[in-house]
């Protein structure tokens, strides 16, 4: 069926995902104890517990690695044939954030979802992949059109703006920014007017940002990044990116050694998912620091040529959207968590704790990892048929 795996994707894709598990076993303890000393004052846990957090996390990255590997087998082509109802699943999981009794109610946002004993699931997570499907599916088919105003850019922007609202009502800032940016690039690359593209970047914009910020904890996110030397902020909204550049400064070059982090106990929130990259920075210092960040290069780097060789405009269209989706969600989180940008609750790509963000981003990757199987087998044949072509011409 296929005739090579594409290794270098894969192995640095499995390597983020161990590091991250590992960089959660050592951040999240003594939040991981917090939490299971409240179980045990409700009776639901006999002793507390500095693995929680790691647990939870093991069984999220076997879930995630066994989906990649179903992704990476199935050929690619087949999400071109679910895309719509796949997108249209995704489009009522998200409706279901608002409904009373399926919201999962977890931080500030309704971002998560309940259903029965299935383990809560944060929609738009998957709504980043079904979208790139959709995307996919609709550009191919508008090939010619993209760069007309009724054919192209109406219907695009309409795309846009039903899979942004619903995600700027939560209000889910990162995610917001995150699916803005995947369409986007997609309707650029697929040959949208460079008009098209800023004109419909900007009515997202204009319609999402100010539903965002209508919540008073967004605006004081905002307040903290435009003001963070101000020691009123500093001390309240602007606690968590405080503790945040300080691990960082902490870390210097070489780093304060594994397991030996100071702000993970209590100072620096949600160390182990959102600013897990300070926690990192703090342990590891600067020259370590660079060999991850150079291995979400290299991801990168070969996700966007996975694209460009792909066999045809589905894949490379899909390819396309999956690594932009990962690029962008990785520099915004670092930019978070260096205080370069306000913060969004976007995880680290492979490495924060989250069940649905690991999940999502495997499955993107092994879909990525069957395209680039694709591609090699169709090279191999398309040069078999040649010399074939040839022998057959000198006889």
């Amino acid at each position: 069926m296929f005739r090579r795996m594409d290794l270098l994707l894969l192995g640095i894709t499995v390597v983020l995902t161990f590091f991250g598990l590992a960089m959660i076993a050592s951040v999240s303890v003594f939040e991981s104890y917090q939490i299971t000393s409240r179980l045990v004052n409700q009776g639901i846990q006999e002793t507390p517990s500095n693995s929680f957090y790691l647990w939870r996390s093991f069984i999220h990255v076997v879930v995630a690695l066994i989906a990649m590997g179903l992704t990476a087998v199935i050929p690619y082509r087949m999400w071109e044939r679910l895309a719509l109802p796949l997108f249209g699943a995704t489009l009522l999981l998200l409706i279901g954030v608002f409904i009373p009794g399926i919201n999962a109610g977890y931080g500030t946002a309704s971002s998560w979802i309940r259903i029965g004993f299935i383990p809560s699931i944060q929609p738009s997570e998957f709504l980043k992949l079904t979208l790139i499907f959709y995307l996919a599916i609709w550009l191919q088919k508008r090939e010619q059109l993209i760069g007309t105003w009724k054919e192209g850019f109406i219907p695009f922007a309409s795309v846009l703006l039903l899979a942004t609202i619903l995600v700027a009502l939560q209000p889910d800032l990162g995610s917001f920014l995150v699916l803005s940016a995947i369409a986007v690039v997609m309707f650029f690359v697929a040959g949208g007017n460079i008009f098209h593209v800023v004109l419909g970047g900007g009515i997202a914009a204009i319609m999402g940002l100010p539903i965002i910020l209508e919540k008073e904890y967004i605006r004081n996110r905002f307040r903290a990044f435009l003001r963070p030397d101000d020691p009123a902020i500093a001390e309240t909204i602007g606690f968590q990116i405080k503790q945040a550049l300080i691990a960082v400064g902490s870390g210097g070059v070489f780093g304060v050694g594994y397991g030996k982090s100071i702000q993970k106990f209590g100072y620096l929130p949600e160390v182990q998912a959102d600013m897990i990259f300070s926690a990192m920075a703090e342990e590891l210092g600067f020259l370590r620091l660079l060999i991850i960040i150079g291995m979400f290069g290299i991801l990168i780097w070969r996700g966007y040529q996975i694209g460009q060789e792909a066999p045809d405009r589905f894949g490379f269209l899909v390819a396309t959207g999956i690594t932009t989706w990962i690029a962008v969600q990785t520099i915004l989180n670092i930019g978070v968590n260096l205080s370069l940008f306000p913060l969004t609750g976007l995880t680290l790509p492979f490495i924060s704790y989250g069940g649905s963000s690991l999940l999502a981003n495997l499955m993107a990757v092994g879909i990525l990892l069957n395209i680039s199987s694709h591609s090699v087998y169709e090279t191999s044949r398309a040069r078999h048929s040649r010399r074939h072509a040839r022998k057959m011409a000198t006889r």
